[in-house]
């Protein structure tokens, strides 16, 4: 994993074009707009197995572009950060209070996209903060490194580096320092076997882990339609192709910190879109329709019916949406500073 420290301009909007002439490696672009009727390119909750918008989670076979659009991650973060759950900060703060032998707080974010968890959560703590954004994409990396707080809630000083690398690669000894692991929407898309790898480096460096935004398997659409349950169940069978947890994710993460001696806390943390978030449901709804057909081809005529009338029903301000996910916290046992 390489490592590249970023030099940053003062905070403010995600950039609307990258800053490096040199990063062209990235595969995202503005090159071509998007007609308001296409899906943004990597937008909503498809993927390919083993593989999520911004972290390539395994190696194997060519280069490929990363999936996901800053627009996407933008489109996103409101309702992520309304969706969070404020309730695990609370003992988050006072395991990073007590933390043995640290002076300061550094995070490693995982699969950071375009920074929405820094974000959120750096002016949510106190104390001074150096936070390691982890990316496979150098072009997120940018606008995660521009876009970053620098101040903590007590105005203490916040710092950013980025590491471009594969973050399935986890290890203790790459832990070495941390005082907190972070992550959004990333259990869902790992296996079992990768969930037991970030339990194994969480606990072993002795450090908390506040991972979030993982599906849960549920949506709630009103008014209510009958083809609902049967896309949502087609959806999540897409979401365990190839081996990976889905909707159980978050179940099989709990076992794997508990097995480790980690307290374990798990509050939801639903996406609630209505009238005022028509642009994100449009996307989400493309997404997961499209999603569900795919696992299962012979809905697809009635999809599409289904998907023309939601999204008729989203433009006229009548549909409300609950997407259901959980957010964890692990509080792995402290290593006694030696971490």
């Amino acid at each position: 994993m390489t490592s590249e420290t970023t030099t940053t301009t003062p905070v403010g909007a995600i950039p609307a074009q990258p800053g490096p002439t040199d990063v062209t490696d990235a595969g995202v672009g503005r090159e071509h707009e998007q007609a308001p009727s296409e899906v943004i390119p990597g937008a909503g909750p498809v993927v390919r197995p083993g593989e999520r918008a911004t972290v390539r989670l395994r190696e194997a076979g060519p280069e490929e572009p990363p999936r996901y659009a800053p627009e996407w991650l933008e489109l996103r973060e409101s309702a992520d950060a309304a969706a969070r759950a404020h309730d695990l900060l609370d003992p988050l703060r006072i395991r990073l209070a007590n933390m043995p032998g640290k002076a300061g707080t550094v995070v490693h974010d995982l699969g950071c996209g375009t920074g929405s968890m820094g974000r959120w959560l750096a002016p949510r703590l106190d104390g001074s903060q150096h936070w390691i954004l982890h990316d496979r994409d150098p072009y997120l990396l940018h606008f995660a490194a521009v876009a970053s707080p620098r101040a903590a809630a007590d105005g203490s000083r916040v710092t950013v580096e980025t590491r471009r690398g594969d973050v399935a690669r986890l290890t203790p000894d790459a832990l070495i320092g941390a005082s907190l692991v972070t992550a959004s929407a990333l259990l869902d898309v790992l296996t079992r076997e990768e969930v037991d790898i970030l339990a194994e480096a969480c606990t072993g460096a002795g450090c908390p882990a506040l991972l979030t935004l993982s599906v849960a398997g549920r949506v709630e659409l009103s008014p209510a339609h009958p083809l609902d349950a049967e896309l949502t169940e087609a959806f999540n069978a897409h979401q365990r192709r190839g081996g990976l947890l889905g909707p159980d994710a978050v179940t099989a993460a709990c076992e794997a910190f508990a097995d480790r001696g980690a307290t374990v806390k798990v509050h939801p943390s639903a996406w609630r879109l209505g009238p005022d978030q028509k642009a994100l449901t449009e996307q989400w709804l493309r997404g997961w329709v499209g999603a569900a057909v795919e696992e299962r081809p012979e809905l697809a005529e009635r999809a599409d019916a289904y998907l023309a009338e939601r999204l008729a029903a989203n433009a006229a301000g009548e549909l409300r949406v609950v997407v259901h996910h959980s957010d964890l916290l692990a509080l792995a046992r402290p290593t006694g500073g030696t971490s």
